[in-house]
Order: C-alpha cells, then sequence, then structure tokens
C-alpha cells in the first residue's frame, strides 16, 4: 500500500483578509517585502498554510502592537530564523559531543578527549579556579 501524501490546508487570500481585518494588497505587499511567502496553488493562486498564519500573526502583533516599520520587522523575522538555524546547530553539535564522549568512555579514552578540549580552545573548556590569596 502507498503511503499518501498529508496536503497541507491552504487558505486563500481573500480568507486570510478577511480573517485579519487586512486589506488583500497589504498580503500582497508583505509578499513583495519577502515578509510571507504563500505557496501557489497550480492556477497560481496564493495559498496561506498555518506556518504563514503564524509568521502573519507575528508580524501584526509588531506591527500593529509595538508600532514597528516593515524594515524593522525584516530585521526581526531574519533574526528569528538565524536563531532557530542557530539552536539547531547548536544542538546538533550537543549530540555529537554527547556521542563522542559516550564512545571514548566506552573505549576509555576519556581523559585524552578532555586533553583534546584544551587544545581546541578556552571556549570550549571550564575557566580554571582561581586560588585565594592567604594573608601572611
Amino acid at each position: 500500500m502507498a503511503k499518501k501524501k498529508k496536503a497541507k490546508v491552504g487558505y486563500m487570500i481573500s480568507a486570510v483578509a478577511e480573517k485579519y481585518s487586512l486589506h488583500p494588497q497589504t498580503l500582497r505587499l508583505y509578499e513583495r517585502e519577502g515578509l510571507l511567502t504563500p505557496s501557489r496553488s497550480q492556477g497560481n493562486t496564493r495559498l496561506y498554510t498555518e506556518e504563514d498564519l503564524a509568521r502573519l500573526e507575528l508580524i501584526l502583533n509588531l506591527t500593529r502592537e509595538l508600532g514597528v516599520n516593515l524594515a524593522g520587522v525584516e530585521v526581526i523575522l531574519n533574526m528569528r530564523d538565524k536563531m532557530a538555524e542557530l539552536r539547531t546547530q547548536m544542538e546538533e553539535f550537543v549530540t555529537f559531543v554527547r556521542e563522542e564522549l559516550a564512545r571514548m568512555r566506552d573505549r576509555g579514552m576519556q581523559a585524552r578527549f578532555q586533553t583534546a578540549l584544551v587544545r581546541v580552545g578556552p571556549s570550549l573548556t571550564p575557566p580554571p579556579q582561581q586560588k585565594e590569596k592567604t594573608k601572611a
């Protein structure tokens, strides 16, 4: 039995505009500015997914509630995207290090790994503890 692709629900521009009390031209402007990228049907109709609607809600919150202009919204959205990408990369790195530590522990090589960390750089190792000065 072949697996069916799960189709994403897509909302047409008129439904989205009505739901959020926007003019359809505003949604087209957001698309031109690169803030939203709705998918397209075979007939080239814009279809907004749940992810698009969540992004639109963020855009509207920034513009309506916080008074951010579209250039500021673009910067904020780009920063959010980059932060999400960095978070993913860090999670992958942490997983890799944990797996390597487990492998080295299994081989009895944990001390060699810690020595290698020191060689890599101070950013990966905890700072050395300073001894308290005693008065003579």
